[in-house]
């Protein structure tokens, strides 16, 4: 299984258009045969910043979900263009 969380910092008037934008990443995401978890997250403590949780089964499902129409128009064209930082932790399942 492949695990990681995408961090990102947005603008905080931006905060409701990217609420949409990852609704509708979400639950195409998760329609994804190779997608095991897909879970955005605002953080309490910083409000400007979006946390996502994804699981893969393996590797070649996480990179077909890069390659996908959805991720394309909402994370690329959408969530990258508003984007004031990014980044990812790739994580091991200790059990």
């Amino acid at each position: 299984m492949i695990s990681f969380m995408v961090r990102m910092r947005f603008l905080n008037e931006d905060h409701y258009e990217i609420t949409e934008v990852l609704q509708k990443l979400t639950a195409a995401s998760r329609l994804e045969p190779g997608c095991v978890t897909y879970v955005p997250h605002w953080c309490e403590d910083a409000p400007d910043t979006v946390l996502i949780y994804e699981q893969y089964k393996d590797s070649a499902a996480a990179e077909a979900h890069r390659h996908t129409p959805h991720f394309q128009e909402y994370a690329v064209a959408g969530l990258y263009q508003r984007m004031r930082e990014r980044h990812v932790e790739s994580l091991t399942a200790i059990a």
